[in-house]
């Protein structure tokens, strides 16, 4: 019953996202989407690989809030996934333009919240991106394994959510950290022990056995895919 009342609700945003998306494209002015609602329903686009969409509806927020440090950091984040297709199609010149206009965000969202992690952790890598690129275009894989930005960023953003008390964007970012980096035993586990935290073992359990798959030794996770095992 969950699993399907889950589908539901995520054809639901892919529906209201893509409503959202025309009426702005067209100009319309109903509905007049908030600051909460473009924000939530383009971290959804995010996750499903639709960066393109997600960038326009983070824009739209950006014009409501413009030195939102979460908004100008995924702002930053969508370049650096433009930046990945313009390396794979060896276009290198492209591809340095959305790593500077990443720095840029990336610079704004520190400035507007001091010393906020997931921003300098980007920022450093765009900038690396930068520098290594020439050299490591020679590798066809490239691109497609370095460029972009790191479920780490997501699991601090996450579990600053979480602290919050705000479990929907928390879980978006938990999410948001797998779908980057889906072989990643830290991700999945995060997601694993997010969902048990929230009293649903029977979704977190999958994440954690994952996780216990690709690094036995990933903290902690051992003992939560055995019987009795808790994860709080």
């Amino acid at each position: 019953m969950r699993s399907t009342w889950m589908a539901c609700r995520s054809a639901a945003a892919e529906l209201l996202a893509s409503a959202l998306l025309g009426c702005l494209a067209s100009g319309c002015a109903e509905p007049n989407p908030s600051f909460e609602q473009l924000r939530t329903e383009g971290l959804r686009l995010m996750i499903a690989g639709r960066y393109a969409g997600a960038r326009g509806l983070f824009v739209e927020a950006y014009k409501q809030r413009p030195e939102d440090a979460y908004n100008l950091h995924d702002l930053g984040d969508c370049c650096v996934f433009f930046a990945r297709d313009q390396f794979e199609q060896m276009n290198v010149p492209a591809a340095h333009r959305e790593l500077d206009k990443a720095v840029e965000y990336y610079s704004r969202s520190i400035n507007s919240y001091p010393g906020f992690e997931p921003a300098l952790i980007g920022k450093n890598h765009a900038l690396e991106l930068k520098g290594e690129s020439e050299k490591a275009l020679a590798l066809a894989e490239w691109a497609r394994k370095y460029v972009g930005p790191s479920a780490r960023q997501q699991i601090f953003l996450a579990r600053e959510f979480e602290q919050r008390g705000d479990v929907d964007s928390a879980e978006l970012r938990y999410r948001q950290g797998v779908a980057m980096e889906q072989d990643s035993a830290l991700a999945n586990a995060e997601l694993g022990k997010f969902y048990c935290r929230q009293n649903l073992p029977d979704r977190g359990r999958p994440y954690l056995e994952r996780a216990y798959a690709l690094d036995p030794h990933t903290p902690g996770v051992a003992s939560m895919v055995r019987p009795g095992g808790d994860a709080r």
